[in-house]
């Protein structure tokens, strides 16, 4: 299940949002039913990033959402970075992969 956040990011801060996400790169990867995470940086036509977790299920990524891992995440933090963020959920209705398995 795939979980996409689009990062508003003002023009010039950049770099500091990916220096962020790499600070902690591997924050997730032990959480149940984590498969993946990326990030994306905007190319031309947009100014957000956009951050994509991969889940085994609908329920391990909302374990995660609201478990105690997401929660280490809140409190005392350097200033902000994004003016603003918006989670975008998705269901996949069709899949093809290279082996032709999906």
């Amino acid at each position: 299940m795939p979980a996409r956040r689009a990062v508003e990011v003002p023009e010039g801060a950049g770099p500091e949002l990916e220096k962020r996400f790499a600070s902690r790169l591997h924050a997730v990867d032990g959480q149940p039913g984590f498969v993946s995470f990326e990030l994306l940086r905007p190319v031309k036509g947009d100014d957000r990033y956009f951050v994509v977790t991969h889940w085994d299920s609908e329920e391990s990524f909302h374990a995660w959402l609201t478990g105690p891992a997401m929660e280490a995440h809140s409190g005392e933090r350097a200033r902000p970075v994004a003016s603003g963020s918006s989670l975008l959920e998705f269901e996949v209705v069709q899949r093809s992969v290279a082996d032709g398995s999906a």
